[in-house]
């Protein structure tokens, strides 16, 4: 029942009009001790007062987007059944096989939603199998959508697929969230999937499937058995490659005019072949395309390493993800040093998608800066805890040369009198405007060629000032131009393709799309003034 106005605003402070709520709450947020603590608090405020926290969000990006995504939701996941406060997401459950459709009509936007993050929470960051803990996933890439492309939040559906786990510490929590039992075999899971792509494509007709954090076998079947049948994408294979792909596009561009090298002289090595891994890997092979190499050539330029060595095609019971990669020039004993592996392979890049904390040891990075004159280096594993390398250790190493880009935030890092600036290959640069593009776009597909083009969009949305700055990434306070940059690039990319089923788009002009894309980004109504009586 609501207040007579006058009781009303009898609750509301006398001088609270006259002070700023949005930095009351930064200043809250600011005084917790943990990141968890912030999480906590971020959520509970989008739960009250969801205008107010996209504007925090939206106004103090670098500070609140390392606590909803990496490294902070690592934290959120792990703990979530601990920390669960209230519903945010969508659960389907191993034991909704065959009434998924109803449950999918259980979600009020009904087919007004426009964009889903999906997860099964197998493999959730470097982390594992969290089963139930791993929806946080979802909900933070949603808000990156939201913060960093414009999505309207109501449209959007965070997922997870809840199909038992295989990890025994949460099967015995007794406050786990999720079904109490192992994963299914294959043909339950196809069956199980199967049925709810079905069930999406009918009760959300106009919806984006992102696909996050399944296991690595499964990332790469379930890609492929949908990306022609749906709206679709991965974001751990494709946007995590797009966005490689183009701070490579930059790093080898000042590797290759510090030394005087031409482009395609460069040789990639990838310490870790998982689906992130093998997944860059196949979109780096479009840094060599791009300048008229075959795919053959492409190929011959990169080589895998996963914790058994350098991956070969001769070894036995290789999985079949890595078999793309796998070298058929080498013929001397297994290369199993990591050392040893770059000794011969004299790489240019160095790239890390291994899990494996510091595994780019001083030795190794010495080694790199010992025949690069800029070593580019990409430790990329999420979060810090995973991260193959620290920014001041490849600084200090490398006495200032290295190339650097990693997957979680660093900070900058003054070494001799100078101030070097990390880049970071963060998926928030990439998958808001592929998504955004598709959208718009209303691309039945995801092409290849959607997200070559947004790599290169994004490579070329460097500003005068990062590009004497040397940097490889612009910078995340202009994502939201960043993002409608790549969503025309994807749109026109999309008409190229034939995918489209937005024809008017091919009528206007590049300056008029990028207006219209930039008018339909969402803004927060500034409706902080009044709290929730």
């Amino acid at each position: 029942m609501s207040l007579p106005m006058p009781l009303a605003a009898a609750r509301i402070p006398p001088y609270f009009l006259n002070t700023d709520h949005r930095q009351r709450s930064l200043t809250q947020l600011r005084s917790k001790h943990t990141g968890l603590e912030q999480y906590i608090y971020l959520n509970g405020l989008k739960e009250r007062d969801p205008n107010l926290f996209y504007e925090i969000l939206l106004g103090n990006m670098l500070e609140i987007i390392p606590i909803l995504y990496t490294p902070t939701v690592g934290d959120a996941c792990s703990n979530y059944s601990h920390i669960w406060r209230r519903p945010e997401g969508l659960y389907v459950t191993i034991e909704n096989k065959g009434h998924i459709r109803q449950v999918l009509r259980s979600w009020p936007t009904g087919a007004a939603a426009r964009i889903a993050v999906v997860t099964d929470g197998s493999r959730i960051l470097g982390l594992g199998d969290l089963g139930a803990n791993g929806l946080p996933i979802a909900i933070g890439k949603l808000d990156l959508y939201i913060g960093g492309a414009g999505i309207k939040p109501t449209t959007t559906v965070p997922i997870c697929l809840d199909l038992g786990t295989n990890t025994e510490k949460f099967i015995n929590d007794p406050l786990y969230l999720g079904v109490r039992r192992k994963r299914p075999d294959t043909a339950e899971m196809d069956e199980f999937m199967n049925e709810f792509m079905e069930g999406m494509k009918e009760v959300f007709p106009q919806l984006l499937v992102q696909f996050e954090d399944f296991s690595t076998d499964n990332a790469f079947r379930y890609l492929e058995m949908f990306r022609n049948k749906y709206r679709c994408f991965n974001d751990d294979i494709q946007g995590t490659g797009s966005v490689v792909l183009s701070g490579f596009l930059n790093a080898a561009r000042l590797a290759s005019s510090a030394a005087g090298t031409p482009l395609h002289d460069q040789r990639i090595l990838f310490f870790g072949a998982g689906s992130a891994g093998i997944g860059v890997a196949k979109q780096l092979t479009s840094f060599f395309t791009l300048l008229g190499m075959s795919e053959e050539e492409a190929r011959s330029r990169i080589y895998t390493v996963d914790s058994k060595g350098l991956i070969t095609a001769d070894r036995k019971g290789l999985q079949e993800h890595k078999k793309y990669f796998a070298r058929t020039d080498y013929q001397g004993p297994p290369l199993t040093s990591l050392i040893d592996i770059i000794d011969y392979v004299k790489p240019t890049a160095l790239l890390g998608l291994s899990t494996i904390h510091k595994a780019f040891t001083e030795d190794v990075v010495r080694m790199m800066a010992s025949f690069n004159t800029r070593p580019i280096i990409f430790p990329l594993s999420n979060p810090v805890s995973l991260c193959e390398l620290d920014y001041t250790d490849a600084i200090h190493w490398t006495n200032g040369s290295v190339v650097f880009a990693s997957g979680s935030p660093y900070k900058p890092h003054e070494f001799e009198g100078k101030v070097y600036e990390p880049g970071q290959g963060n998926n928030m640069y990439i998958f808001p405007g592929i998504g955004m593009g598709a959208i718009l776009s209303k691309a039945r597909h995801v092409t290849d060629s959607m997200v070559e083009q947004a790599s290169i969009a994004l490579a070329g949305s460097l500003s005068a000032d990062e590009t004497s700055s040397e940097l490889i990434y612009p910078r995340l306070t202009r994502i939201r131009d960043i993002s409608a940059q790549i969503a025309l690039a994807v749109i026109r990319a999309a008409q190229k393709d034939n995918v489209d089923e937005n024809s008017l788009f091919r009528n206007l002009s590049d300056d008029a799309l990028l207006e219209y894309i930039k008018a339909k980004q969402w803004q927060p109504t500034n409706a902080h003034s009044l709290p929730r009586l």
